[in-house]
């Protein structure tokens, strides 16, 4: 026997989830649908001191009550929170724990941090410890992809939900890490942007830390519908729960670099000389060899990435070689480490951009009038303030297969990180795009996107195309065709430093 404890995302109660319980139960499964205090119809039940640890501790009872042989945890949005901080404490006792549509969050996080409507931030800021008011009518979209969410459904929804208890969100994630060798399903919703094949771009070319869900004890689904499967398509969504239990769903694979190990570590596509390298906080410096003020081109990692992340992203082999490529050519590369760390950072990357763009144009071996820029990837969302209000010292912004709109799914970033909406609105200097053609889709579409853009406003945009080329193809296409395009980009770069 099986039990399912179904956990709500936030403002709901345990109401949502009728329906996929009903279909467990039919199926001989016992089904737990969860509303925990201070929401649905406990919302009278919260007080001052209702947080994380209040639901992460109703949860461990429930377990501690059940009789069936194997629990599983499910949760939604919100709700992952509860379920993997009762699942630490109940390792023992959980066989396995399922993900709805929701990346899952590492100890320390706080809920708020992966929230899709970033101004539940600010309300937070600015009133610490007040419950957090649903969506108003006809604002639920914000909070995920309503698609297939019948009207009935939709109007129930803003009917009965409650203010979040504001500690739920606000609380840390405590984890002893005796959870952490679960087994783990991840159920997919396609309409709200999410895939497999997402997944596996990411795993394949992506930040170090998501190769995790290479582990066997990671399975996925995939559904065709929106962010709230328990009310647009609870028989599929219990269907899905059920092979999750018997361990079934998607293996993700990642093919290993010609060094053996994850491709973050192989050697940089070219072949280029150790070059000089000084380190000034955050910043390193590719010092070229020359006489006088030399022009500099800053590299900007992607992300989100793991603030544990080793090595951190300018030691990596990828951007030691951008970093040396360009000091061979006779400038100054510049690499750092940024703290996006989640997709509540940007502000704090780019302000950590900032500052080692005046670090850098402050040092007498650059010349502070001749600067490029030069995005990846999702730290693409980065330029959307230089191309807004550009100094008349940016010669050039560049960017190789970046996120330049937010990717489905990631609501939690700020309005301001939308490059497509700044490009050609300022006199600005010209870009740079490096285009992957075996591009993922979600990242295509803000390409065309911006592209489209810069074309009605005038910007000037030249395009680098590799259309054998996958994303991350410094790493995950070592051929003569990728080489051929970081040279071309390099040489386009440079040639608009020294006009």
């Amino acid at each position: 026997m099986t039990a399912f404890v179904l956990v709500p995302d936030v403002f709901t109660g345990g109401w949502v989830w009728e329906e996929t319980a009903a279909r467990l139960r039919a199926a001989g499964a016992e089904a737990y649908p969860v509303t925990l205090t201070g929401t649905g119809d406990r919302r009278a039940e919260a007080g001052p001191g209702t947080g994380l640890e209040t639901h992460i501790g109703e949860l461990v009872r429930l377990v501690d009550a059940i009789t069936a042989d194997e629990v599983v945890l499910v949760g939604h949005g919100y709700g992952l929170h509860p379920v993997l901080g009762a699942a630490d404490r109940r390792s023992g006792r959980v066989a396995r724990v399922v993900s709805v549509d929701t990346g899952p969050p590492r100890g320390g996080d706080a809920a708020v941090r992966s929230l899709p409507d970033p101004g539940v931030r600010e309300l937070l800021a600015a009133r610490p410890g007040a419950p957090v008011p649903p969506p108003a009518p006809g604002g639920w979209a914000r909070w995920g992809s309503l698609d297939g969410v019948p009207a009935e459904a939709l109007a129930r929804l803003e009917r009965e939900a409650a203010p979040q208890p504001a500690g739920t969100l606000t609380d840390p994630l405590v984890l002893t890490g005796a959870g952490s060798a679960l087994p783990t399903t991840g159920v997919l919703c396609a309409a709200n942007g999410q895939s497999i094949a997402l997944v596996e771009m990411a795993v394949a070319s992506g930040p170090p830390h998501l190769r995790v869900f290479t582990e066997d004890r990671f399975r996925f689904f995939e559904l065709p519908t929106g962010h709230w499967p328990m009310l647009s398509a609870p028989g599929d969504l219990a269907e899905v729960l059920l092979r999750a239990a018997d361990g079934g769903g998607h293996r993700v694979t990642a093919p290993e670099s010609a060094c053996g190990g994850p491709p973050h570590l192989e050697p940089f596509l070219l072949d280029v000389p150790e070059r000089p390298r000084e380190r000034v906080g955050r910043v390193d410096l590719h010092l070229p060899d020359a006489d006088g003020p030399r022009p500099a081109v800053v590299f900007v990692h992607g992300g989100p990435i793991a603030a544990d992340q080793q090595p951190t992203p300018r030691d990596t082999p990828f951007f030691r070689g951008y970093g040396g490529y360009a000091a061979s050519l006779g400038v100054v590369g510049v690499t750092l480490d940024h703290r996006l760390y989640g997709l509540a950072d940007f502000a704090l990357a780019a302000g950590d951009l900032a500052e080692a763009v005046e670090l850098v144009r402050a040092d007498p071996r650059v010349d502070a009038g001749r600067v490029a820029l030069w995005f990846f990837s999702g730290g693409g969302l980065l330029a959307a303030d230089w191309l807004a209000a550009p100094p008349p010292w940016l010669r050039c912004v560049a960017a190789n297969y970046s996120a330049l709109a937010p990717l489905p799914g990631w609501d939690a970033v700020e309005d301001r990180f939308r490059p497509v909406d700044t490009v050609g609105t300022a006199a600005g200097p010209p870009v740079v795009l490096t285009r992957a053609g075996l591009e993922h889709e979600a990242f295509t579409s803000t390409v065309e996107a911006f592209l489209t853009a810069a074309k009605e406003r005038g910007a000037d945009v030249e395009v680098v195309d590799a259309p054998h080329a996958h994303h991350g193809f410094e790493l995950v296409d070592r051929t003569d065709e990728s080489r051929e395009v970081v040279e071309r980009s390099m040489r386009a770069v440079l040639a608009r430093l020294r006009d």
